[in-house]
């Protein structure tokens, strides 16, 4: 068992089912601080959590969940603790831990007093149950060593998290990437071990699940960039381009200036085979290449349909709600 002296655990869901379980169940005879922290699920996802000896915090409803939000309540219940932990890890309820990762996670940090955030491998449970699946166990793959930002399953050192202010409730999608980016501004540190840490369950079987988790996507490239103007630039830069820019020309060619239109289209054909010629080069197979070529082509359409929510949402002063995919 991992010493408990150390580190605690924050876990949040929200209508996890059999994959809250799973995640509890892992963590079990790893960490004994486990905290859940509940954004309204509508199963039995608080008893389950009881059961399995989770501390167990419900969000009020009345004020909009955001996964940083769920994140900063679990974490400021571990630090009232009388002997509070140096470490935590913080554990998406969709996924399952390791077995043995965080002593790993553990040692990394001894000796590296600027070292703020550990992280490891992600892999999807189930990825050939879908495309989608797929991609999303390709995305996990990052580079190892000093990293710049990772995803919501990381260790923190807790007086990093408390000198940088936790997670910005506010930001509904990256707000791994914008909590990352201020701890690495106060000079702190990242890094990922070239180590299994989580096995992740997207269960994304559906194009319209893959909708709206792109439409996701792209609501935090604004958002983010808002806060960060020197964040998520290329990225913008593709997704203004390919999905907005492009096709209005396009739309014009097609009405008034037919070669106007042969040129767009061959500005989309260059971009994909530019996309599937980088995936190969990653690692992928040529067909499967092909396959999510397209699928990263199409992207920035929901892409776009998400920046436009942000920008619409900031502008009438709406809360930043949530965007579900499963």
């Amino acid at each position: 068992m991992t010493s408990k002296v150390k580190i605690g655990a924050v876990v949040i869901g929200r209508n996890e089912g059999e994959r809250l379980i799973n995640c509890l169940t892992s963590l079990k005879d790893e960490v004994a601080l486990v905290v859940y922290v509940d954004s309204g699920s509508t199963d039995a996802s608080l008893e389950n959590a009881t059961r399995l000896g989770a501390e167990c915090i419900l969000l009020d409803k009345s004020i909009p969940f955001t996964a940083a939000r769920a994140r900063n309540a679990g974490f400021e219940r571990i630090m009232d603790r009388v002997d509070p932990p140096q470490l935590v890890q913080f554990l998406d309820g969709d996924c399952r831990l390791e077995p043995g990762y965080l002593s790993k996670a553990v040692a990394e940090f001894e000796g590296q007093d600027r070292l703020a955030v550990v992280t490891g491998w992600r892999a999807e449970i189930n990825p050939d149950a879908s495309v989608y699946n797929q991609m999303c166990d390709h995305e996990w793959h990052g580079p190892v060593g000093e990293i710049s930002a990772c995803g919501g399953d990381m260790m923190v050192r807790t007086a990093a998290f408390q000198q940088v202010g936790g997670f910005n409730p506010q930001v509904i999608a990256a707000e791994d990437d914008e909590f990352c980016t201020r701890l690495r501004k106060a000079g702190w540190r990242l890094r990922r071990l070239p180590e299994a840490m989580t096995h992740h369950d997207a269960h994304m079987m559906r194009f319209s699940q893959w909708w709206s988790r792109a439409v996701r996507t792209g609501h935090g490239f604004e958002q983010v960039n808002d806060l960060h103007p020197e964040y998520f630039q290329r990225e913008r830069k593709r997704m203004w381009i390919y999905g907005a820019v492009l096709p209005v020309l396009a739309l014009i060619g097609a009405l008034f200036f037919w070669p106007l239109l042969a040129l767009v289209l061959l500005l989309f054909t260059v971009s994909y085979l530019r996309t599937v010629l980088g995936l190969i080069r990653s690692g992928l197979p040529r067909l499967r290449a092909i396959h999510h070529g397209f699928y990263l082509f199409l992207s920035k359409f929901p892409n776009i349909v998400g920046a436009a929510t942000y920008h619409k949402r900031k502008r009438k002063g709406a809360d930043m709600v949530i965007i579900e995919y499963k």
